[in-house]
């Protein structure tokens, strides 16, 4: 109010003040009054008048709004309307072809159905005209069977009974002639295909020939050494001994130490503890029992390490720890001369081929041949057999019930019940009797050819008896008058299973029973 004010006294004319008095005060008062009312009029006037263009502009501009909303709108509504529409088209495009390939389907239909009526026609023809040559066939072959019938002076029924007598005997000669043909070759083939496959498994596999003995011979620069690893009074050899368990033998051998135990653990642990010591030089009692606590770790971490390669090499996982100790424990341990880690390595090798050329599976083929053993390698000395044993640690570190079985049963402690078993069975003997592979001790050597040959001599009409191949085959020979040649088959049949029975070897023993007539006659 005081802008409009201010303006208006800006623009009314100057007022006479020189009037003097009330009336001229008023007169002035008035005038200004109606002025500042006039040009208030006008400002409100154009107020509204502004009001009312921008009102007209707002009301314009929604209007479009609203027309472009509904165009929108309507372009939507008409673009879903042609989209349903083309559904409905296409929809009743698909109804059209439906209905056609269904009318030409029943076209169809009518069709084959009118063929097949004349085709039914036909053979009902044929069906009366074939029972017609029936009935005529079986007048005429009852006419043929009353002239045989009286011709041969035998019913039909005689005759069918003779007919299937003689039929039956010749049928079954000719099945049992068939039946020993197919045994024979399938005997043949059978031998044939295991001797390729066995032939194939020792091919693909190349092994040393390893031996070990219960004594190991450490080398030393000179003689003087041994007064020393001696001791005063012998008390560092009585340290040495009493820390690794193992004898050690000091004589006159030049230049050489003997270590003597059955356990090779304890005989390498022994020889690389002597030959840190002769190396350090300081050697005495309490010396000698820290190298020998060292070394024992060392040896351990070794049998952990060689039992984690061993698994890796013959792509063996998910083995419990404890289980790859008692591997890594095989590279110390002997079975008749034959190093336990490098036959079991073998064996895990050859049930692999042979399960592959089986169709069987590779890897649990090779786990169960390489823990086949396991129970060779305790730690305390069990009372019940190696592969019971070994059987029962495999359970214990939740190995498979086919890898437990194939433990259990490879010395028949147990009964087979999988395909893998006989494969570990097999592979094990074959690692075991192929040349060079186990040493035995003379005086069992020679004791089990006695035994064999004592064996056959107790049965009844044998005169001599000879083991000859390094025992791999027993020739034995019979009384001529006393034995015949069945008995002469029954009789190696009998010694093979008697020895199969009671003895242990390896390999297989060939029995051969010679039976022989002389006669002998003098010209004078």
């Amino acid at each position: 109010m005081e802008l409009i004010m201010q303006s208006l006294v800006l623009q009314t004319p100057m007022v006479p003040y020189f009037l003097i008095g009330g009336v001229s005060l008023l007169a002035g008062t008035g005038i200004a009054f109606l002025l500042v009312n006039a040009v208030v009029k006008k400002k409100s006037n154009n107020l509204v008048k502004e009001a009312e263009g921008e009102a007209e502009m707002i009301k314009q501009q929604k209007i479009l709004q609203a027309k472009e909303k509904f165009l929108q709108l309507k372009e939507e509504h008409e673009k879903i309307i042609n989209d349903k529409n083309s559904k409905l088209n296409q929809r009743e495009n698909e109804v059209k072809q439906k209905e056609f390939s269904h009318s030409q389907k029943q076209e169809d239909f009518q069709r084959k159905k009118s063929e097949v009526d004349s085709v039914r026609e036909n053979l009902n023809v044929q069906l009366s005209a074939v029972e017609r040559k029936k009935e005529e066939l079986e007048r005429s072959h009852r006419m043929q069977v009353d002239q045989l019938e009286a011709i041969s002076g035998l019913s039909a029924e005689d005759a069918k009974s003779q007919l299937l007598e003689s039929l039956k005997e010749e049928a079954k000669t000719e099945a049992m002639s068939l039946i020993n043909e197919i045994v024979d070759e399938a005997k043949m083939t059978a031998g044939k295909e295991a001797k390729n496959i066995v032939i194939k498994s020792i091919q693909r596999v190349a092994a040393e020939t390893a031996i070990e003995n219960a004594v190991t011979v450490f080398h030393i620069e000179s003689d003087e050494l041994k007064g020393r690893i001696i001791g005063r009074e012998g008390r560092n050899i009585r340290a040495l001994e009493a820390a690794t368990g193992v004898e050690v033998i000091v004589d006159d051998t030049p230049e050489a130490i003997i270590l003597s135990a059955f356990d090779p653990v304890r005989r390498e642990v022994a020889r690389l503890s002597l030959h840190q010591l002769v190396s350090d030089g300081r050697i005495h009692p309490a010396r000698i029992e820290e190298v020998v606590e060292k070394t024992r770790k060392q040896i351990e971490e070794e049998i952990i390490e060689v039992g984690k390669r061993t698994a890796i090499d013959l792509g063996i996982h998910g083995l419990h720890p404890e289980l790859t100790r008692m591997v890594g424990r095989m590279k110390y341990r002997s079975s008749y001369g034959q190093n336990l880690l490098q036959h079991s390595r073998e064996v895990a090798n050859l049930c692999a081929i042979m399960a592959t050329e089986l169709g069987l599976n590779a890897k649990l083929a090779r786990r169960a041949g390489l823990l086949h053993d396991i129970g060779k390698v305790p730690d305390d000395e069990p009372e019940i057999p190696h592969a019971v044993f070994g059987m029962k640690l495999a359970e214990k570190y939740k190995e498979k019930a086919e890898v437990v079985n194939a433990i259990g049963s490879h010395h028949d402690e147990v009964e087979m019940t999988t395909l893998l078993a006989p494969i570990v069975q097999v592979c094990d003997a074959i690692s075991g009797a192929r040349p060079g592979a186990r040493r035995e001790v003379v005086e069992s050597y020679i004791k089990r050819l006695k035994e064999l040959e004592a064996m056959a001599l107790s049965y009844p009409g044998v005169l001599k008896t000879y083991a000859i191949q390094a025992g791999r085959e027993l020739r034995v020979i019979v009384g001529s008058e006393k034995v015949s040649d069945k008995d002469a088959e029954s009789l190696s049949y009998d010694i093979a299973r008697k020895i199969q029975d009671e003895m242990t070897y390896p390999g297989q023993v060939k029995i051969t029973v010679i039976r022989e007539t002389r006669a002998i006659s003098y010209a004078k």
